[in-house]
């Protein structure tokens, strides 16, 4: 059995079920754990859930003591504070789980990832364990692709219930907000599925009505040695929709991530996947303590999240 000291950085919506979900994981496999909270708002009480859950609340601004070390630490800030809140902790944790995107600028130092080589830095990639792209990674022959289409549209005023949209970091371009690494899941899963692309052009802007200074939309083409990709990323579909359609020689296949459904048109055949949101969030922390207990090889690193986040801006290639 191993104990494990965990810090968490920022409290929104995603780190409280990162949270749970870390406390579901250890608690199942008979570990235990404590975990301090870093937040810039230390007057704000904790929710009712996730109090218990928590041995100490540090305000972010303060220093940290040299003694003070970490077996992870989870950076569910802002997108904006990532780069400052990895380098706070590089003397203070051997794992790092990073909210995606990594950063919200390509502007970085140029011995940053050096810095890390010894660290291991995994960048939150839930789509991945999403149950459609499960299938299509453990079931078709991904170097067959020869175009794949992805789309993820939805209202942002829809995404956090009882919060105002235009206060959220989506919205703010200076927060690191706007649908392109907002919605890096696409550019990542796709990656990793049919590999980079090594060319890539993209529009990008700011088009609806929505009151926010951030790109709501993002649209790609691209294409490497094998298969040609088109992207579609917005904030102001009124139904929300993520799904993928995959071209082979043989057969065009369907995937409604949110619904959980791989259509195989050619053959007329569908199939029905368990695909509860929470289940592969739960994964996704799973893999994460099997990356830091060595058990398997960190699949997502910082550089290939980079990589990512080159193409999500728009960095033409």
């Amino acid at each position: 059995m191993r104990h494990y000291k965990i810090a968490f950085c920022g409290l929104g919506s995603i780190a409280k079920r990162h949270i749970l979900n870390v406390a579901s994981v250890l608690t199942q496999r008979g570990e235990t754990f404590e975990i301090d909270l870093y937040r810039n708002s230390l007057g704000v009480d904790l929710p009712d859930d996730i109090a218990p859950l928590i041995s100490a609340t540090e305000s972010f601004h303060n220093q940290i003591p040299s003694g003070k070390n970490y077996d992870a630490v989870f950076v569910t800030n802002p997108t904006s504070v990532h780069y400052q809140t990895l380098l706070k902790f590089i003397n203070h944790a051997d794992a790092f789980f990073i909210e995606k995107p990594i950063f919200d600028t390509l502007e970085i130092e140029d011995d940053f990832f050096s810095k890390f080589e010894k660290k291991v830095c995994y960048v939150a990639c839930p789509l991945r364990y999403n149950a459609a792209i499960q299938y299509i990674k453990e079931n078709i022959d991904c170097s067959k692709a020869i175009s794949v289409r992805a789309i993820s549209s939805s209202y942002l005023p829809d995404w956090r219930p009882g919060q105002d949209y235009r206060k959220c970091y989506s919205a703010r371009r200076e927060l690191g907000g706007g649908v392109g690494i907002d919605l890096i899941h696409e550019w990542d899963y796709l990656s990793w599925l049919f590999g980079m692309p090594n060319q890539v052009k993209t529009i990008q802007g700011t088009m609806s009505e929505l009151e926010i200074d951030s790109d709501d939309i993002a649209i790609y083409i691209g294409r490497n040695a094998h298969t040609s990709f088109e992207v579609h990323l917005d904030y102001f579909g009124r139904s929300a929709i993520r799904e993928c359609d995959i071209y082979l020689p043989n057969e065009t296949i369907r995937c409604d991530l949110i619904k959980g459904v791989i259509h195989l048109l050619a053959q007329g055949k569908t199939i029905q996947l368990e695909n509860e949101r929470n289940a592969y969030q739960i994964k996704e922390i799973e893999h994460f303590f099997d990356i830091i207990n060595k058990r398997i090889t960190n699949d997502s690193t910082a550089e290939h999240a980079f990589e990512v986040l080159k193409i999500a801006k728009g960095q033409e290639l």
